[in-house]
């Protein structure tokens, strides 16, 4: 049986005794172009430079011609059949140029980074929440035999403990034999850093699931997670985002949380979820991650029960149709009410984010606010203008440029007249004297003067 044939093997029997495995996708393989300086393998003439302080081992697949090359400090080269390397002159393809092609450093890939890692039993519509796309405590890991590899562990404290460790073929389910191997030059070559790894062959017995033990590395695994980001959560694009257990950054959704008994199957429930829920059309844009948490401190005493552990359902929108995982949320809660005895689940409470941000709900929801700011900012800039016009007032009184008078104040000669005008619309030759002639103003040229028939001369002047 062939190596890829060992491998399919171990998988099934992992399939049947329950178990989880993660997969390591990256590679150091020299036909690889994503390792790469130029995004490409090498063209024929090219030269050829690996990082020269570094250590590795590197799978040739096919056969190459190059006119130099710069080995590493310390490494080997895996000839598959067929494969080798050739002398040609320098420049022998002029669509190449004459950059050399640089082997981009292979400790850049860590452990701790999920990014780096695949399920091998993901199903359509189930996903893992960050802390879970690393290796658990009692998963099997699986290093493809096809492909040369180097792992860094750490950065961190503690060491990594998985259930095994399967590398060039031979599954590590023993910590002695794990250790000798990573002591090994083989195990130097695919394996460098400050961690420590170790395994432990201990299933998960509990049919209501495990922890995944992953909570201390969690600050290191977001890190890495979010290395090409600048360390920065990108923003959420829903009001209220939730952040599950085990997340890194924000999420739009909905968070089931299940206190369960002794009859509760995580594998059944799971199950359940994808054939009964996520089948129908209605949920066809939904993923949906279940797994066994740690219960806050904070929510465990607010809820009174003894419980350490809860089953976390997060459900995301996995296309552009939102809604659907608040309507699977209480839909999920419907049929906990119905069937929670013979699930197994004693109780369960459901947290949903907010409408989205470009959505028109989310609009309305920010329309009062927006009123009452707008309002706010109105009646403050009315109050503004008033303070202003009441400033200008005052330094025209100062300056003389403007005068008022009390009645009380006017001329005691004309208290006692009529309070009656005349209109010299109607004036006529023997009722009415002809208008004084208007008086200038001394102090100004510029200001136009006219003559209120409402008011006396003596008031006009004023």
């Amino acid at each position: 049986m062939g190596a890829r044939g060992r491998v399919l093997l171990w998988l099934q029997l992992c399939a049947l005794t329950r178990a989880t495995y993660k997969v390591w996708v990256p590679n150091t393989n020299f036909d690889d172009a994503a390792n790469w300086s130029q995004n490409r393998t090498p063209c024929t003439g090219a030269a050829v430079e690996f990082p020269a302080d570094k250590t590795l081992s590197v799978l040739v697949r096919e056969g190459h011609s190059i006119s130099d090359m710069l080995l590493p400090l310390d490494g080997e080269f895996v000839l598959a059949s067929g494969a080798g390397f050739g002398a040609a002159d320098a420049g022998s393809r002029p669509d190449c140029g004459t950059a050399r092609a640089r082997f981009l450093d292979p400790d850049r890939f860590l452990w701790l980074d999920p990014r780096l890692w695949r399920p091998g039993d993901a199903a359509r519509g189930l996903f893992s929440l960050d802390a879970e796309r690393v290796p658990c405590r009692h998963d099997d890991v699986v290093f493809p035999a096809d492909a040369s590899f180097r792992v860094g562990l750490g950065p961190g404290a503690g060491t990594v403990r998985v259930r095994s460790v399967q590398a060039l073929g031979q599954t590590f389910a023993r910590d002695e034999d794990l250790a000798a191997f990573l002591a090994s030059r083989a195990g130097r070559l695919r394996f460098h850093g400050p961690g420590a790894l170790s395994v432990d062959p201990e299933a998960c017995a509990d049919p209501s699931g495990c922890v995944c033990g992953n909570a201390e590395a969690q600050p290191w695994i977001c890190a890495a997670l979010l290395q090409p980001l600048g360390g920065v959560c990108p923003q959420a694009t829903c009001l209220e985002p939730l952040r599950p257990e085990g997340q890194c950054c924000d999420l739009c959704g909905a968070v089931v949380s299940l206190t369960h008994g002794s009859a509760f199957d995580l594998q059944q429930y799971r199950a359940r979820l994808l054939h009964t829920f996520l089948a129908l059309p209605q949920y066809q844009g939904l993923q949906v991650a279940v797994s066994k948490v740690l219960r806050p401190p904070g929510l465990r005493e607010a809820s009174g029960t003894k419980a350490d552990t809860e089953i976390q359902v997060v459900l995301v929108e996995a296309g552009p149709e939102t809604g659907g995982a608040g309507r699977l949320a209480r839909a999920l809660l419907e049929d906990i009410a119905e069937h929670g005895d013979a699930l197994g689940v004693l109780s369960a409470t459901a947290r949903e984010s907010g409408a989205p941000v470009w959505a028109g709900t989310a609009a309305g929801l920010n329309a009062p606010a927006r009123a009452g700011l707008a309002g706010g900012l109105a009646a403050s800039g009315l109050l503004v203008l008033m303070v202003l016009l009441a400033g200008a007032l005052l330094l025209l009184r100062r300056e003389g440029r403007l005068r008022w008078r009390r009645r009380d104040e006017a001329d005691p000669a004309r208290a006692g007249a009529p309070r009656g005008f005349h209109n010299p619309l109607f004036y006529t030759a023997d009722s009415a004297e002809a208008l004084p002639a208007p008086k200038s103003d001394q102090r100004s040229s510029s200001r136009s003067y006219f003559l209120n028939p409402l008011f006396g001369e003596g008031e006009a002047e004023a």
